[in-house]
């Protein structure tokens, strides 16, 4: 069994803006205050939070979308893959973004959950309000 999620954020920022900073090496960085490198192609790889995460892009809707495998450093070797979608859709003065978040090793789905809210939502809520 796997453990999976959904979660929701309103960032003010156009999607265009957010999309651009996820995948850009150095947006990225910018965003969420760690280290990032992000090869921004269908087949590129990404790491962020210092090499803690890191996976592969799998689709891109410029502006719109994007699917990345994702897994971190408390995965196992024989742990496969967790899948991550992002859809930016404008919202108000912003985008609303959605995550859903699938194919979690059991019993890491809340601690996932919570670091999305933590390290990504919050610090790009700071970021795109300071830009």
């Amino acid at each position: 069994m796997s453990e999976h999620f959904e979660i929701s954020a309103e960032i003010e920022a156009p999607p265009s803006a957010i999309y651009n900073a996820w995948m850009s090496s150095e947006g990225h960085a910018a965003m969420t205050g760690a280290e990032a490198t992000v090869d921004a192609r269908v087949g590129g790889s990404h790491s962020a939070w210092d090499g803690y995460i890191w996976g592969v892009t799998k689709e891109l809707e410029p502006g719109r979308r994007i699917v990345q495998s994702w897994r971190t450093s408390e995965f196992s070797e024989t742990d496969e893959d967790s899948l991550l979608e992002l859809v930016l859709e404008p919202s108000g003065a912003g985008t609303r973004i959605t995550l859903t978040h699938t194919n979690i090793p059991d019993g890491q789905g809340d601690s996932y959950k919570q670091g999305w809210t933590d390290h990504y939502f919050e610090p790009m809520r700071s970021y795109f309000g300071e830009a």
